[in-house]
């Protein structure tokens, strides 16, 4: 193996021509994003297709090699924040790669999101995903005409944040039809879009609740898919749907051990009224265990999910279920600014981080407990990363209310990760905050390192040595000043581990650490 694109910088993306003659893809160097091409034989130097703006995402080529369509867009915005379609016809001048003949932008702006391109079978059209409505659609559009039709309608999700290449929430069969991923609350469905526009569910016999990223076979009705449940582990399956009905066989298992169902937890979707009068959703796990019985309301956890712009669903969640088969109740909370329940919600932590997800934690905790789903004096909050934030901002806004807290890798100094970061995430905080240095009073406001003084209730902090997110010195200063004012608290440090865990002995390390602490102060 050799490589065909420059050692410097990075390729992503690749998309090869049908063809096999060209590889399309995102070269990233130093500051500059573009779109190139090369010869998939090695031989030669790429030739830049697109360039001028911040991002590229997502080459694909049409059916007949002649068009080339993806997703760009610029700084300050995400990629759902705002993004735009674009479609260029090639030329092919003789013994040269590939030329953009010309291109338009076929959807998309500065306050839509479109994602996920993908050329029909006769390169006829254009599918693609679009949250123009307020939630994200999958849409048609006519190459020839220039005509589009959304395939897709209702308060439900069919798509989801792009936060690489690569991501899909839809396939394209051979047919013509597509399979498409629905998410509403927390749970997903598939669904079968016939080619006059017809869509009904798949019947997957099994409690399925997650699926990602499907491929479509490029000869046959079959696609791959990646799917889990709240008591299925993640598998590989391959459904076939040239006989009509579907059939399901899993190609793949996470782990092939059966978990026991005594032990699993079931979620259900729940909501409440935020204290700004919103409604704000999340899935309530009940306790699942035979060995931890107690009498009354359970203790409760909030889980805080990262990102933040991200969600909790319905799918395994190995995490939650730990917690469930220890006799706690589990609330995870979609709070505002999460994905999967429409635009709206979704930006809505603009300028609100560290304020809106603590509310909507605080007020789902006070809910469940209203509800005789929770014990009020057993409560606790646990998150990482973004998730880990909030955590940190909730014991401080909110002394008292929580028992105990549980924060890994999470961050606490907002001014850090807004200079430190990679390209991508550059400018997230823009929205989240408010753009530096103009908001720099807000900045340090919202970071809790500076505000470690104020946290009085037991926590456990977990950090890695490696972190280039959360860098180790940020939680080795929280843990002093905890330290220093004798605040109940562990903290754990693990070697060569970077923003997530790695190894098998750090995540059994991380599990006992925190089934311990949960103990002593939830349980003890």
């Amino acid at each position: 193996a050799r490589p065909i694109t420059p050692t410097f910088g990075e390729a992503s993306s690749p998309a090869v021509s049908p063809d096999g003659r060209w590889v399309a893809y995102v070269h990233s160097y130093e500051d500059e994003d573009v779109i190139a091409v090369v010869s998939s034989s090695g031989k030669g130097w790429p030739q830049h297709l697109a360039r001028g703006r911040d991002f590229y995402m997502q080459p694909v080529w049409s059916p007949g090699g002649d068009r080339l369509a993806w997703v760009e867009w610029d700084h300050p915005n995400m990629p759902w924040d705002g993004s735009e379609l674009r479609v260029a016809e090639l030329a092919f001048p003789e013994g040269s790669l590939p030329a953009i003949a010309r291109s338009e932008v076929v959807a998309g702006g500065a306050d839509v999101a479109v994602l996920q391109p993908a050329f029909s079978p006769d390169g006829g059209a254009l599918f693609y995903v679009s949250d123009e409505t307020g939630w994200g659609h999958l849409y048609r559009h006519d190459l020839a005409t220039g005509e589009r039709s959304a395939l897709t309608s209702g308060d439900c999700e069919y798509g989801t944040p792009s936060w690489g290449q690569g991501v899909a929430t839809f396939a394209v069969l051979p047919s013509g039809r597509l399979i498409v991923t629905q998410q509403r609350q927390g749970f997903a469905r598939l669904v079968l879009i016939e080619d006059g526009g017809e869509a009904r569910e798949l019947d997957i016999p099994s409690d399925y609740a997650s699926f990602e990223n499907p491929v479509a076979s490029p000869t046959a009705e079959r696609l791959a898919v990646l799917a889990s449940g709240p008591a299925i582990s993640p598998r590989l399956l391959v459904i076939d749907l040239e006989g009509g009905a579907p059939e399901v066989t899993t190609v793949r298992l996470s782990d092939p051990e059966a978990f026991p169902a005594a032990g699993l937890s079931l979620p259900e979707p729940v909501s409440w009224t935020n204290t700004a009068g919103s409604e704000v959703h999340g899935l309530y796990y009940p306790p699942a265990s035979e060995r931890f019985e107690d009498h009354g309301p359970p203790p409760l956890v909030v889980f805080v999910h990262g990102g933040p712009t991200d969600h909790v669903d319905a799918g395994w969640r190995p995490q939650i279920q730990f917690l469930a088969s220890r006799g706690y109740a589990v609330l995870a909370v979609n709070y505002r600014g999460s994905s999967g329940a429409g635009r709206e919600t979704m930006l809505a932590l603009r300028g609100e981080w560290g304020v809106a997800d603590v509310e909507d934690c605080r007020t789902g905790a006070e809910a469940m407990t209203a509800r005789g789903l929770a014990d009020g004096d057993r409560l606790a909050i646990m998150g990482g990363s973004a998730g880990g934030y909030t955590v940190l901002r909730s014991l401080q806004v909110h002394p008292g209310f929580y028992r105990a807290g549980v924060c890994y890798y999470g961050i606490s100094n907002l001014f850090t990760l807004a200079s430190d970061t990679h390209k991508f995430e550059a400018r997230y905080l823009d929205s989240l905050v408010g753009p530096l240095p103009d908001g720099s009073s807000r900045y340090r406001e919202r970071s809790p390192i500076f505000h470690a003084h104020t946290i009085a209730d037991p926590i456990a902090l977990f950090q890695g040595t490696e972190d280039r997110v959360v860098p180790r010195d940020q939680s080795d200063s929280l843990a002093a000043t905890l330290r220093s004012r004798r605040v109940p608290h562990e903290y754990h440090v693990y070697e060569g581990e970077g923003h997530g865990w790695r190894k098998p002995e750090t995540v059994d390390a991380f599990y006992t650490s925190v089934d311990r602490f949960l103990r002593r102060y939830l349980l003890g």
